[in-house]
């Protein structure tokens, strides 16, 4: 029954087609960097070459304290209007990536806000279409797809496939008027309705949340006035992470803002999800004694590859990364492992982000 309501919610999305028509809506993209001289200047390159109007364009970096040549090379294209905003707070946050987003909102022109990442590389068609589809909907957030690319291992393809299934599942709650989930590093909202939210205010404490936590309080006061853009132009790319610790340092952080959910139906889901996979681990181990259990596990590991691929056959057909498939089968019992201790592992204790322990 879920995999019939997801595959229908990803199924309403339909593929938008932007026209020919100039969009009018002033913009202002938002960055938070902290040490990412390697990859800054792709990021800087790329928005600079989209095909939007430059005057209705407003591009801002913030630098969380890095202690590399992120802002030197980001001040080198002050001559083409990128603009940078450096952190200089008094004392110590557990949220700088919120503080930096709320700080440049503050100063910001722009009637739309676009979030996005310091090692994200996009198309030139990127903004335009965003603007298209957010002048044709009259949303006030709009979710919109992000994928790793350039994948250098077995371990970073299986990520993609992991966050191509995440992609789509929040995809498809917005396509049902249930939002659950979204990523900052493609995400726009009208700063009006920010303000209007209140902000970060109440989940400012978490070091992470900028976009989910943000997107329920959206979309509770707005009815679910939330779209998903279903269109390969508006795809951001970003890279999986290479190691075991910094991917469950990732997924760690992820978690931890689960805790503040406030929509039951989200938490629901959630829970059950967990219960699934701790009971396929159970049995399995419980199968080494009881042969019943182990042909239980069997069943519900089928079961689980089943379903699975019916919902990510058209998402990764979307992301034309339909190959990734072939890893499915491979991957289901490790991902099981992880869902269960991310569930308990972001729930409690520490993470590192950024070069930070986050509580």
């Amino acid at each position: 029954m879920v995999v019939v309501t997801f595959i229908k919610g990803w199924h309403s999305l339909m593929y938008f087609k932007p026209g020919e028509k100039e969009g009018k809506t002033r913009v202002s993209i938002l960055v938070a960097a902290r040490n990412e001289e390697k990859n800054i200047s792709k990021t800087v390159d790329d928005l600079l070459a989209q095909n939007y109007n430059e005057e209705l364009t407003e591009i801002i970096f913030i630098d969380d304290h890095s202690t590399d040549r992120t802002a030197e090379i980001i001040r080198s294209y002050a001559s083409r209007g990128v603009k940078l905003i450096s952190l200089n707070e008094d004392q110590a946050l557990n949220s700088y990536k919120k503080k930096a987003i709320q700080t440049a909102i503050g100063q910001s022109t722009g009637t739309l806000i676009i979030t996005t990442d310091a090692d994200c590389r996009m198309r030139p068609d990127w903004l335009k279409t965003i603007i298209q589809f957010y002048e044709a909907g009259n949303y006030k957030m709009i979710s919109s797809p992000v994928a790793y690319f350039q994948e250098k291992s077995f371990f970073e393809r299986a990520q993609s496939l992991e966050f191509l299934y995440l992609i789509g599942l929040g995809a498809s709650t917005i396509g049902n008027k249930q939002p659950s989930t979204c990523n900052g590093a493609n995400l726009a909202y009208e700063k009006e309705a920010f303000y209007e939210v209140g902000g970060f205010k109440g989940i400012d404490d978490l070091a992470s949340g900028d976009d989910e936590l943000l997107l329920h309080k959206i979309a509770a006061r707005f009815d679910n006035n939330v779209g998903f853009l279903k269109n390969r132009d508006a795809i951001v790319y970003t890279h999986a992470k290479p190691t075991l610790k910094e991917f469950i340092q990732q997924r760690k952080r992820w978690a931890s803002k689960s805790t503040r959910y406030k929509n039951k139906s989200i938490i629901v889901l959630g829970v059950c999800i967990w219960l699934f996979n701790l009971s396929v681990l159970m049995n399995l181990g419980i199968g080494l004694f009881i042969g019943f259990y182990f042909k239980l596990a069997i069943f519900q590991v089928l079961a689980k590859i089943i379903v699975e691929f019916l919902f990510l056959y058209d998402v990764t057909g979307f992301a034309r990364r339909r190959k990734l498939l072939f890893l499915l089968p491979v991957l289901n019992i490790l991902h099981m492992i992880y869902i269960v201790y991310i569930g308990i592992a972001g729930n409690s204790g520490k993470y590192n982000w950024k070069g930070r322990m986050v509580k």
